[in-house]
């Protein structure tokens, strides 16, 4: 599966009155508590993901795993790059980080997906159709911003 592929599904953007590194913290922070508790550890057991647990280094790193996560890139402060799959579904969750100006950063969460076969549709129209991601992704990205601005 060459996951650099995947056909786009979304993106979401916000900004932050705070500066890149904050950012960065922030957002692997707010990924831990978003995806380590049990609610999310049994969701991906329950789909089959490959990564059920949260391990490795943080803030997150290449090779650390989140629950339906693995982390392929880290560029600090640049670029976080999460890949995963599960019997309905492979994707990827890409956060990038820009500073447009001293003290302001600038987010952006992309989701790239396949949804194969007739489970892979009704996964897909429960999922991201009712707009479930997209407000799951919105609530993820106002938790890092607030975070980052309280700590910026």
């Amino acid at each position: 599966m060459r996951y650099d592929a995947l056909p786009h599904v979304d993106e979401h953007p916000t900004d932050v009155a705070a500066p890149p590194d904050a950012v960065w913290h922030a957002l692997s922070d707010t990924l831990d508590d978003s995806f380590a508790g049990p609610t999310a550890t049994r969701y991906a057991r329950l789909v089959g993901c490959h990564d059920r647990t949260s391990s490795g280094p943080r803030p997150l790193a290449e090779g650390s795993t989140l629950p339906g996560f693995r982390v392929v890139t880290a560029d600090r402060a640049r670029t976080l790059v999460l890949r995963g799959s599960h019997r309905f579904s492979a994707y990827t969750l890409t956060f990038r980080i820009e500073e447009p100006t001293p003290g302001r950063t600038h987010l952006r969460a992309e989701t790239r997906a396949t949804f194969p076969g007739l489970t892979g549709t009704l996964y897909r129209r429960l999922v991201i159709t009712t707009g479930f991601h997209a407000n799951g992704m919105r609530r993820l990205l106002t938790g890092v911003r607030r975070r980052a601005e309280r700590a910026g």
